[in-house]
């Protein structure tokens, strides 16, 4: 499985983690949900997309064990991150998308608004992959991209980092 996570909020994970439910699923893939946090709106959204239950995880109300248990089961799973990454209740923001990521033993799939972006990409994901070495950045999906040209550079910029680019979504005003 993954988490589906952003910097921030608006990012597009929600748009991006229905893209790939609904590709699976069109698959014939069994693949499962889950939502970081207390959420019923986009756990709606993933039944739709797969026709399948969605579940939340909740890494601040919930025990490690509780998260495993609710995360078990046969077939891909993808969660979809709240937030930003490392977003979560104060003091120490316990119960982010990155703790979920930790007790289920994730890799995170980095979603980037790249709209306003250029070769800032690369510091910004270097930041987030490096913050925490037990919360594994594996990939970037680069969302918002302006153009060929615009992705072109994303892509070049992200080369240093060694974190592959698995996608890019073009900007789209209709969404």
């Amino acid at each position: 499985g993954i988490v589906d996570a952003a910097p921030s909020s608006g990012s597009g994970k929600t748009t991006i983690t229905l893209g790939i439910l609904h590709a699976l699923a069109r698959r014939g893939v069994s693949v499962r949900s889950a939502k970081s946090g207390p959420d019923y709106i986009d756990p709606r959204f993933h039944e739709a997309a797969t026709g399948r239950p969605c579940v939340n995880l909740d890494a601040w109300a919930m025990t490690p064990a509780r998260l495993r248990s609710l995360a078990a089961g046969t077939g891909p799973l993808i969660v979809e991150g709240a937030m930003g990454l490392f977003d979560g209740a104060p003091p120490d923001n316990r119960g982010s998308s990155a703790d979920v990521a930790r007790h289920l033993g994730l890799p995170v799939v980095l979603v980037v608004d790249a709209a306003s972006m250029a070769g800032s990409v690369a510091p910004l994901v270097a930041g987030f992959a490096g913050f925490a070495p037990d919360v594994r950045i594996a990939a970037v999906i680069l969302n918002k991209v302006g153009s060929a040209r615009h992705e072109a550079i994303l892509r070049r910029a992200l080369e240093p980092t060694g974190i592959p680019v698995i996608g890019a979504v073009l900007r789209q005003s209709t969404i």
